[in-house]
């Protein structure tokens, strides 16, 4: 997807709420095929379709135990659930403002004229990604949008995981195989958008905003890995606090 907010600093904050050191504790761990009690039922959830409220995230998949690949439908549906969430909407306004606040297209002007091409492009920015990256390739070279969490092991070796998945994936046959979905979707984008961007159809502007919209989307794939860890310590977090003062402020206690 060709987002163009500081994404960065949002997989930091997530990522700086897990110690680059820390192992998730062998309780936490699931094995292949079990579910032994329900704090592992509670584990194996489904992922939350958004992160941060804001961020789609319906191609993330828990683990790789148990894979089965996805069929063409399957593949679209994903690439639909991203291209119309509520939050595509709200990224495609967020990146109209900042673009027009750059004035990173001159030709599109200023004002609700101006602001309404940004928001447009933006958008269509979004859906053409998504269905490339997520339907169309993988649907043509066989292989699966998903990014699969690896969810244990050091925070450091997490992170060279998903930053990685920006160039590996898997094929419908499970095997490990080049992100071709990733990286040739995302330059069928980029050279689409040659249409509508008329400020910026040179060959070094297209290959610029490929390595950025490259680093985005591996930025995205941390958030996707530590949001679930980062879920989890928040509401840690807010159930202390919540029973901190219950105990400091017990029910029916007198003024």
């Amino acid at each position: 997807m060709l987002y163009r907010i500081p994404c960065l600093g949002l997989a930091f904050i997530a990522f700086a709420c897990v110690s680059p050191s820390q192992q998730l504790a062998p309780e936490h761990l699931i094995q292949p095929g079990t579910l032994a009690d329900s704090q592992n039922q509670s584990l194996a959830q489904p992922e939350s379709k958004r992160i941060f409220g804001l961020i789609p995230n319906y191609r993330t998949a828990p683990s790789l135990s148990n894979f089965e690949p996805l069929n063409r439908t399957e593949k679209f549906k994903v690439a639909t659930q991203d291209a119309f969430d509520p939050g595509a909407f709200a990224l495609a306004a967020l990146f109209a403002g900042e673009a027009q606040l750059t004035n990173a297209n001159q030709s599109f002007g200023q004002g609700a004229a101006g602001y309404g091409r940004y928001f447009g492009t933006a958008y269509t920015d979004l859906l053409i990604g998504d269905y490339m990256t997520e339907a169309i390739y993988p649907s043509l070279l066989h292989q699966d949008p998903r990014y699969f969490r690896r969810g244990t092991g050091s925070g450091w070796s997490r992170l060279r995981y998903a930053a990685g998945q920006i160039f590996w994936t898997h094929g419908d046959s499970g095997s490990t195989q080049f992100n071709f979905s990733e990286v040739v979707g995302n330059s069928t984008a980029v050279a689409i958008s040659n249409a509508y961007y008329f400020d910026n159809r040179t060959a070094s502007n297209a290959a610029s905003r490929l390595g950025v919209q490259l680093g985005v989307d591996m930025t995205a794939n941390i958030l996707k890995e530590f949001w679930p860890d980062f879920e989890r310590k928040f509401h840690k977090k807010r159930h202390r606090n919540e029973a901190e003062t219950e105990q400091a402020h017990p029910i029916g206690a007198g003024n």
